[in-house]
């Protein structure tokens, strides 16, 4: 199939990128045309349970992709343990040296791992990175990353800015399933299951039946399916996403049959190659396309993703979650067009075998072609090599990509030459007739010759001579809140002229509160905004509380949000505004895109939240060295985070002695976030409450287990946060946190309940026990962990 060669406003060729999850798929991704194929080995990619390759088919395919010039990217798209980096650089030196064109990657340690060993390699920033915005792209060109695959949720406007600003290659998702949670950011199947969609496992929980539940209780439809977002099918918007200047059109499945590769692959290649070849002509996608689509493994309906939207009911499969299935006639023609047989190379060859002189084969294919030469065709003693002899033996390609078209020989019907000599040379001359159209290709042949350019065990070594830990104030905690009756209890308990906190008989000592970004912006918001006050904070109130926290010596901290999107710029204009006039010491930062924005300023007080995943030493060391505080994980155990903080007391020890808000946080009290949406529940419900001047309300799922998880409906950055049914309480793990700092979260929580939980954590840390004040609980993944 002929593919266009025009690109994007930067002269390169648009990539159509097919996935694959076993070598069949691989093949007819390749046949159907693809410019490039995605796939995952045994180890390291984000889905598990795919049948996924083995490093000889790895090696193989990459070879074979590269003949018709369709590059080859490997997925180490997981979060990775300290041990697993080492064999990560084991398990990539034989594809790197076969020619792997790229990897992609979601874990900062081991993209700073793969840069430092494999030089040349394409580094992209996986979906799971959950980059929303050109700052944090920029951050990751810093680890050498030249393409990043955003968020799904972002509009075309969105892509198109990040693309121009930060100067990398956007990689968009234009076909397949969608999740429902920004991708990197769903912890619903780790924490229900133990099944970590960071570590590819995940179990699908969106998929299943609930019950929602909208501000003040209101059910509004029992057993449906909410959080099921219908398939991407984006090919009616080619033409928009090539004016866009989209690098990389995604197509979603490895975990599909190989028809679905192919099938899906050979419709879009018809139709870039349609939008590119006559971009001036109206753009149509015909109706039995469509409907082949459709015959492909789709959840009942398509829907044109995020592109022109910021979410909506009719995303949503409501009554169904399942796959219509798929037609067998068509996947049958299918195979026997893209699958069952490899696609031949027609060549022309020609034969010089002549008496006294070496034996000579030129291969060629257009205008690229090879000679090789061979030992001396002998003078026969017996019965000389004939034509017949020589065609017979040059014409056995069977098991290569070439088939002969045309076959020359030259002999003077007087030497010999062994049939074992003729094979040995055609062999030779198919090699590198190959090694020369891969060359063509713009594609690398092997690197055989580069070896990593450091050992495994390095940075291992880094890790010996520990010191000793810095230690926080004794009896020190840091809390999170995230509501007006929070704030207000805070300030009557710890604010100036307060008394509850001090009647307590183990009073807390809160070295900083973090307080949501938006009860903070009421510092800085007119007094009247025009919004219900039942649904925003009382700002005089919200304000006089502030300040009676700063006059107490509490040190205030912006927690900003966990996704931060373009139109949400407003939100870190403000909050530096105060920070410049000393209203607020630091910033939780919860995704890259806040880091980005505030990484210029000198001298800024940054902590991590647990979003921003540091799962080994490498990791760590990324953000230690660009001077930010880092919090525990939630789906590292207990016993795995020690070993990690040894690393870091390391790490400190040699930067020097660090100050007080470098030292490790960990979450031992709150609802752990489960998922972070742009679709939003009292919408798919059919009620908008941010077109009501709603702010932040709260409403609930309920699963068929009649769990309830509630929902906070974050109207002012249109997005939904998914908390557990119960808390995270790690009290009788209390008295193990000697060198980091314990914080608890309060979400769903009001005044009264926040002040019974601080004082029992209080108690738990003067060594006193009893029962928690909130009933069930989970300890998480502190004993158990991810696999």
């Amino acid at each position: 199939m002929e593919r266009q060669e025009q690109g994007t406003d930067r002269g390169k060729k648009i990539e159509l990128l097919a996935p694959a999850g076993n070598r069949e798929a691989f093949y007819g991704a390749v046949h159907a045309g693809a410019d490039a194929v995605y796939m995952g080995g045994e180890r390291f990619g984000a889905r598990a349970y795919a049948d996924n390759f083995s490093r000889e088919d790895l090696i193989e395919c990459i070879r074979y992709g590269h003949l018709y010039g369709c590059k080859s990217y490997l997925t180490v798209n997981t979060l990775m343990k300290e041990r697993e980096l080492a064999e990560l650089v084991e398990e990539l030196e034989p594809l790197y040296q076969a020619g792997l064109d790229g990897v992609i990657v979601q874990d900062v340690g081991a993209l700073r791992v793969i840069r430092q060993y494999f030089h040349g390699l394409e580094l992209h920033a996986s979906t799971q990175m959950t980059v929303t915005g050109p700052r944090g792209a920029a951050l990751l060109s810093e680890l050498g990353v030249s393409r990043v695959v955003p968020a799904r949720e972002l509009s075309l406007a969105e892509l198109v800015e990040l693309r121009e600003d930060s100067g990398l290659e956007v990689e968009a998702f234009v076909h397949g399933s969608m999740c429902y949670c920004y991708s990197g950011a769903c912890l619903f199947s780790s924490i229900l299951g133990g099944r970590s969609g960071n570590r590819g496992r995940c179990a699908q929980p969106c998929r299943l039946a609930y019950e929602t539940e909208s501000p003040g209780g209101a059910i509004h439809r029992k057993e449906y399916y909410p959080l099921s977002l219908k398939d991407l099918c984006a090919l009616e918007h080619l033409p928009e996403l090539v004016k866009g200047g989209i690098d990389s059109l995604k197509i979603e499945g490895r975990m599909k049959r190989p028809e679905y590769a192919a099938g899906v692959t050979a419709i879009y290649r018809k139709y870039l190659d349609r939008c590119l070849a006559h971009p001036q002509r109206r753009f149509q996608v015909e109706k039995q396309d469509m409907e082949a689509l459709s015959r492909l493994y789709i959840r009942s309906q398509r829907q044109d993703g995020y592109y022109f939207r910021h979410n909506g009911r009719e995303m949503v499969t409501l009554d169904s979650p399942s796959y219509s299935g798929g037609d067998e006639v068509y996947l049958s023609k299918l195979r026997q067009r893209y699958i069952d047989q490899k696609k031949r190379l027609g060549i022309w060859m020609r034969a010089i075998f002549v008496c006294g002189e070496p034996a000579r084969l030129e291969m060629g294919m257009g205008g690229c072609q090879v000679q090789v030469v061979g030992n001396l065709v002998e003078p026969a003693q017996n019965r000389p090599i004939t034509e017949e002899d020589l065609r017979k033996q040059l014409q056995k390609l069977g098991e290569t990509c070439f088939v002969p078209e045309r076959l020359e020989i030259h002999t003077d019907g007087m030497g010999f030459y062994s049939l074992k000599e003729v094979n040995i040379l055609r062999r030779e001359a198919v090699r590198s007739l190959e090694d020369r159209i891969i060359t063509d290709h713009g594609l690398p042949v092997s690197r055989m010759g580069d070896r990593p350019l450091s050992r495994t065990g390095d940075w291992m070594a880094q890790q010996e001579g520990e010191t000793a830990a810095e230690k926080p104030p004794t009896g020190s905690i840091r809390v999170h809140i995230s509501t007006e009756s929070q704030l207000l209890y805070m300030a009557e308990a710890f604010g100036t002229g307060s008394s509850n906190g001090s009647a307590w008989q183990d009073s807390p000592k809160i070295d900083r509160l973090y307080v949501e970004s938006r009860l903070l912006l009421a510092d800085h918001a007119p007094a009247g905004d025009g919004r219900r006050e039942t649904e925003k904070p009382d700002k005089e109130k919200t304000r006089r509380a502030l300040e009676r926290l700063r006059e107490a010596g509490i040190a205030l901290w912006a927690a900003l949000p966990y996704v931060l999107r373009s139109r949400d710029r407003q939100i870190m204009e403000q909050s530096l505004e105060l920070y410049h006039r000393g209203r607020i010491q630091g910033f939780l930062v919860r995704n890259l895109e806040e880091y980005g924005w505030l990484r210029q300023e000198e001298g800024i007080c940054l902590q991590l939240d647990h979003t921003v995943y540091v799962w080994n030493s490498q990791a760590a060391a990324f953000w230690r060295e660009r001077g930010c505080g880092l919090t525990c994980p939630l789906e590292l155990n207990g016993r795995e985070w020690d070993e990690l903080l040894k690393t870091l007391r390391t790490q400190m020890g040699e930067a020097g002695r660090p100050a007080d808000y470098g030292l490790p946080e960990k979450l031992v009290y709150g609802r752990i976030p489960m998922m972070v949406t742009a679709n939003c529940i009292a919408r798919t419900a059919g009620k908008c409450l941010k077109d009501q001047g709603c702010q932040r309300s709260e409403g609930a799922l309920t699963d068929r287990y009649r769990t309830r998880f509630p929902v906070e409906i974050c109207c002012d950055v249109c997005m939904n946060v998914i908390y557990n049914s119960v808390p995270l309480s790690l009290h009788k793990e209390l008295a193990r946190c000697h060198d980091i700092y314990p914080r608890l979260s309060f979400t769903t929580e009001n005044g009264r309940e926040t002040g019974q939980i601080l004082e029992f954590f209080a108690g738990c840390a003067a060594g006193k026990t009893g029962s928690p004040p909130y009933g069930d609980y989970t300890t998480g993944h502190e004993r158990r962990g991810v696999l």
